[in-house]
C-alpha cells in the first residue's frame, strides 16, 4: 500500500524528483556500500534524462553530493547543505557515511547527460563503486519516480517495486474502488484511508504524525513571508511573499469578498518560494507542486473552521487523509512526474488532492470529494512542465497560487452539486496518462521547451 506519510513526506526543496529522489537513492548507495563491507577508491555518479538536463538547476548534484556523504533529506538541516558541499569542491574529497574517504572531484565524477536517457523512466541515475585497478565493485542504478519515490533495479536489470506487502481492510486503485468501500461502509473517504493506516500504525500515531506534517507545513509558509530578496540560481527572481504579508496585515480585514484568495495566494507563493530556495517543505505530493495543499489547508483553518482547536485538528487530519486517498490514484494510475507526464501530473495532481480534501472538511460526500477531485485535475490537463533556465521557479511558483484558487474553485462547485458529473476521476486520471505520453519530451521538465525556450536569456547559466 502507499500510506499518507508516503505521499506528504518531508524533504528539502527545489525539487521532490531531482532534488529529494537523487539524494535518498545516493545514501541507499552508500548503505549498501557499508553493509556490504565494500570499500571503494573511486565513486562515480551518471545522470540520464531530465534529471541530466536540469540536474545543476534542480539541484541534482548537490542532492547527489550530500547523499554520498550520509544526508537523508528527512533530517538534513537545509543551512548545513551548502557548506557541506562547498567543502567538498574545495577539498575534492569526500568522506563516505563508513569514514572511508575518497578523492571526488564533482566535475568530473558526476557526469549528466544531456540528452540520454534510460529506458524505464527519464530520471534515471547510475553509481559505481570501482576498485583501485579500475574495476567496478558495485553498480547500481536508481530511477527517481516523482514525490521522492525511488526504484532500484532487480538482478535481471527490470525496476524493482518495493511494496508494502501487508494486507489492507481496503484497498483501492481506482476512484470507483475508492467510492465502493465508502458506500459498503457508510464512511467517508478520509475514514477509509485511515483504516488501511491502520494496519501500520496506531490511530495515535497517524494523528500525531499528520499535525506534525501541518506544522511543518506552517513552519515553511512562516519562513516564506520572513524572508526577502532574490531566489538563487541567476534569474533574479524577487521574493513575493514578505512584501504581500506586509500589505494584506496592513490592509486588515476587507469587505472584497475575494479577500480570502489573496491570502491563498500568499500561503502558496511563501511555500514555493522557500521550496526554490532549497528550504524545507512537505512534499505534497511534489516539491514542485508543495505550495498548494498547505494553501488551501491554510485557507480553511483561517476562513472557514472554526476557533476550536480541537475541531481545527481533527480537520486537518480528515483532509490529509482524502487528499492523499486522491494522490494515490494518480500514483496508481497515471504519474506524480512532472519528467515523465509534464506539469499535469504535479500541479494538476496537486489541486486534485487539495480540491478532494476541502471538500471533504467542507461536509461533502464521498461523492462530493471525488468530483471536486476530478474537477481539479480536469482543467489541468495537458499542463506542460517548462522551467526556465531549470529552475523550480518560472512558472512553478505562480503556478502554486493559481492552482491553490482553483482547488477551492473544484470543491466549492462539487459541494453546490449533487456529486453527479459525466466525466469520473479515473476518466480523468487515464487521460492525464495518456496526455502525458502524447507530450513531447521538451515539454517534460528538461528546459528545452515553452517558457524555458523564448524567456531565458541564451547566455544563462544553470547554478
Amino acid at each position: 500500500m502507499i500510506s499518507v506519510f508516503d505521499l506528504f513526506s518531508v524533504g528539502i526543496g527545489p525539487s521532490s524528483s531531482h532534488t529529494v529522489g537523487p539524494m535518498r537513492a545516493a545514501l541507499m548507495f552508500t548503505d549498501e556500500l557499508s553493509s556490504t563491507g565494500t570499500e571503494p577508491a573511486r565513486v562515480r555518479v551518471e545522470l540520464f534524462g531530465s534529471l541530466g538536463a536540469t540536474g545543476h538547476g534542480h539541484g541534482t548534484v548537490k542532492a547527489v553530493i550530500l547523499g554520498l556523504l550520509g544526508y537523508a533529506p528527512e533530517t538534513v538541516d537545509p543551512r548545513a547543505t551548502g557548506p557541506a558541499v562547498q567543502a567538498v569542491y574545495d577539498s575534492r574529497s569526500l568522506r563516505l557515511p563508513s569514514g572511508t574517504v575518497l578523492d571526488f572531484d564533482p566535475d568530473t565524477d558526476i557526469v549528466l547527460h544531456r540528452r540520454k536517457r534510460l529506458d524505464f523512466h527519464t530520471n534515471g541515475m547510475r553509481l559505481f563503486a570501482d576498485a583501485a585497478d579500475g574495476s567496478s565493485q558495485l553498480v547500481r542504478t536508481y530511477f527517481s519516480v516523482g514525490g521522492g519515490f525511488v526504484l532500484g533495479e532487480d538482478e535481471a536489470g527490470r525496476p524493482a517495486v518495493v511494496a508494502d506487502a501487508t494486507p489492507v481492510p481496503y484497498p483501492f486503485r481506482t476512484g470507483a474502488e475508492l467510492l465502493a468501500h465508502t458506500r459498503a461502509t457508510g464512511r467517508s473517504i478520509s475514514w477509509v484511508m485511515l483504516q488501511n493506516e491502520l494496519v501500520l500504525r496506531s490511530e495515535e500515531e497517524v494523528r500525531a504524525g499528520l499535525l506534525q506534517i501541518w506544522a511543518v507545513m506552517r513552519e515553511c509558509v512562516d519562513n516564506g513571508v520572513r524572508e526577502t530578496g532574490v531566489l538563487p540560481g541567476g534569474l533574479k527572481v524577487r521574493r513575493r511573499a514578505h512584501t504581500l504579508h506586509e500589505q494584506l496585515v496592513g490592509a486588515g480585514e476587507s469587505a472584497d469578498p475575494l479577500h480570502a484568495m489573496e491570502w491563498i495566494t500568499l500561503f502558496a507563493l511563501a511555500v514555493n518560494e522557500e521550496n526554490a530556495a532549497g528550504g524545507r517543505v512537505v512534499t505534497a505530493p511534489t516539491n514542485g507542486a508543495a505550495g498548494i495543499v498547505p494553501a488551501v489547508l491554510h485557507y480553511w483553518t483561517r476562513f472557514v473552521a472554526g476557533p476550536s482547536e480541537a475541531e481545527q485538528a481533527d480537520g486537518v487530519v480528515r483532509f490529509l487523509l482524502a487528499a492523499a486517498a486522491i494522490g494515490i490514484l494518480f500514483k496508481e494510475g497515471a504519474s506524480i512526474s512532472g519528467a515523465e507526464v509534464g506539469c499535469q501530473g504535479e500541479v494538476g495532481s496537486a489541486c486534485s488532492m487539495a480540491a478532494g480534501g476541502l471538500a471533504e472538511v467542507l461536509g461533502g460526500t464521498p461523492e462530493h470529494v471525488e468530483n471536486a477531485a476530478e474537477i481539479g485535475i480536469e482543467h489541468n490537463l495537458g499542463l506542460t512542465c517548462d522551467p526556465v533556465g531549470g529552475l523550480v521557479q518560472i512558472p512553478c511558483i505562480e503556478r502554486n497560487a493559481v492552482a491553490s484558487v482553483k482547488a477551492v474553485t473544484a470543491a466549492r462547485m462539487a459541494i453546490l452539486g449533487d456529486g453527479q458529473h459525466h466525466v469520473s476521476l479515473d476518466k480523468a486520471i487515464k487521460t492525464m496518462r495518456e496526455t502525458g505520453a502524447d507530450m513531447s519530451v521538451k515539454y517534460k521538465e528538461t528546459a528545452r521547451g515553452g517558457l524555458a525556450l523564448h524567456v531565458i536569456p541564451v547566455n544563462i547559466v544553470e547554478c
